[in-house]
């Protein structure tokens, strides 16, 4: 009697163990993924602001108003699509030159760490004074989450060489971008012109760095049937 019942119990454990582990393994497998854009959580949060615009200039239309003989650095190596700035932005307007406790003047030594998207130390001292202010960043993150951003982003192969002018419409060149970066839709992405000149790509993030629409950048887009982009000096 005594070791039928110990069977029993013995076989009743077995079974709850089983169960346990079958749960175990839907659990596992289920399958369930993060949800669709999440950011990474390396990325340093901003705050005091909606979203972000990436603003990628065309250096051949900066050098050949301001520097055609090409003595700056940025204009000598003969550099296409640069970063011109990551800004805050609220849904209408935007901050420039905040108050923060930092210093206005950006280390050399932190921005020569970004002289290979941002070609200028004068550049990236204003960029940081105009617009990484109102990050609620520190230098280091604001710049860090510049790069992150810039990175997000592909380029799309048509923009990665400077020799010889072309014309392109501003459409086509957003659907090259959108085309090259799935989860990117027209009302993210802004074509900025100067004349008949390219001048900028603008793309709106999140504070996460998730894509996402810009109502009032994109209406500020150029209209012009056809930009040129000028070769580099």
């Amino acid at each position: 009697m005594i070791a039928a019942r110990n069977r029993l119990l013995a076989t009743l454990a077995l079974l709850a163990i089983a169960g346990c582990n079958g749960e175990g393994d839907k659990t596992s497998g289920s399958g369930v993924d993060a949800p669709a854009g999440a950011a990474s959580a390396s990325v340093p949060l901003g705050k005091g602001f909606d979203f972000y615009v990436l603003s990628l200039s065309w250096s051949p239309t900066w050098c050949r108003g301001n520097d055609p003989k090409g003595k700056s650095e940025q204009c000598e190596r003969g550099s296409g699509l640069i970063v011109h700035g990551l800004w805050p932005q609220y849904e209408r307007g935007y901050p420039q030159f905040c108050q923060t406790g930092q210093s206005a003047r950006v280390p050399e030594s932190l921005g020569r760490q970004y002289l290979d998207i941002v070609p200028s130390m004068g550049l990236i001292g204003h960029q940081w004074r105009k617009h990484g202010t109102c990050s609620g960043l520190s230098q280091a993150d604001y710049f860090a989450v510049t790069r992150a951003a810039r990175e997000r982003l592909e380029i799309p192969a048509e923009f990665t060489s400077t020799e010889g002018s072309r014309d392109l419409s501003a459409a086509s060149i957003e659907t090259a971008f959108t085309t090259k970066n799935p989860g990117i839709a027209k009302d993210m992405i802004a074509v900025t012109c100067e004349g008949p000149l390219i001048e900028e790509i603008r793309v709106c993030f999140d504070r996460e760095l998730r894509f996402r629409a810009c109502p009032e950048i994109d209406r500020r887009a150029c209209r012009r049937d056809a930009v040129l982009l000028p070769a580099a000096p």
